[in-house]
């Protein structure tokens, strides 16, 4: 048995199928599934229900998977701590952040990190929180952007800035030219929406409840795949749209837009760093953090004076 075979192991239970897994592995498929067969053997069970590629855990391999899982996270523990003894600014560093926060952080964060330490190269994935968090416990990211608050089992979160959201209509709109949006109003309005997944979304409804209730027609809210393309339907008169302020506030191009701040209390949300309470590197981590609040993100109100979270 090997840490390879686990990989595998671990990556057809992510994807279910072989030939993805295969890619994930970046290895052709029959040597995935030679290398499986040849851990079945090995074991004397089946691991996975196998159908024209697709795959399914039996109820021992689901038990073994679990155990290979803590099994990789151990040994790239293992790394980590020997990079500790050399450098914790050198060596790659896996960064994950939400889809509505990267586009408008990393621009200033990443040349600033670089020019700090510039033997630690960002390793950059985009993706829901719910899969951060989880590529977080398996070990296959070190910190991730998220929105609080977020199960912190076995985690530490260092929080960065709260950030309003502010309401974003066409320039023709009744609400381009008013100081205040109460966000009741917001139900009487073709409110366009990310879809399904994304946090924010599920921020929003919870500041407008019944804005994702069903038209008289039986339609649902539109929905949009990333800011940026909500951004560009309101422009084209399609609806409004919720955003959180810094989508707004570090770009250029607006100028066929609104947008009007939200009655107080406005809707907001915390972002924060969060990794491991096992991960050694923590002057990585504090150097990621100084490099966040440095890169002066407008629209944010930095929280310059948290502490580091101690074990």
């Amino acid at each position: 048995m090997t840490l390879t075979e686990l990989r595998y192991l671990v990556n057809l239970d992510k994807e279910r199928h072989f030939g993805r897994a295969a890619e994930r592995s970046f290895v052709s498929q029959p040597t995935l599934s030679v290398a499986l067969k040849k851990l079945e053997d090995e074991l004397g069970v089946i691991l996975f229900e196998r159908n024209r590629g697709e795959a399914r855990p039996t109820p021992v391999g689901e038990r073994i998977i679990a155990q290979a899982r803590r099994v990789l996270s151990e040994a790239r523990l293992i790394e980590d701590l020997a990079r500790e003894g050399r450098d914790e600014l050198t060596g790659p560093l896996r960064l994950g952040a939400i889809y509505t926060v990267g586009p408008y952080l990393l621009p200033g964060l990443v040349p600033l990190l670089h020019a700090r330490a510039p033997q630690m190269p960002l390793v950059i994935e985009e993706n829901f929180t719910a899969k951060l968090l989880e590529e977080l416990r398996d070990n296959e990211l070190d910190v991730v952007l998220v929105a609080l608050p977020v199960d912190l089992t076995g985690l530490q979160a260092w929080p960065l800035y709260d950030e309003d959201f502010v309401v974003v209509v066409p320039r023709e709109h009744r609400w381009a030219g008013v100081r205040q949006v109460p966000a009741r109003q917001l139900a009487g309005e073709k409110l366009l929406l990310l879809g399904p997944g994304h946090c924010f979304r599920e921020q929003v409804i919870e500041a407008c409840p019944k804005c994702v209730e069903a038209e008289p027609d039986g339609a649902r809210p539109q929905t949009g795949s990333s800011l940026e393309t909500i951004r560009h339907m309101v422009v084209s008169g399609l609806g409004i749209t919720v955003l959180p302020r810094s989508s707004i506030e570090n770009r250029t191009d607006d100028s066929l837009l609104a947008a009007t701040p939200f009655v107080p209390p406005a809707p907001q949300r915390r972002i924060a760093l969060v990794w491991r309470r096992t991960f050694p590197r923590r002057k990585a981590i504090a150097a990621l953090r100084d490099a966040v609040l440095d890169a002066k993100m407008k629209g944010v109100r930095f929280l310059s004076d948290e502490p580091m979270p101690v074990d």
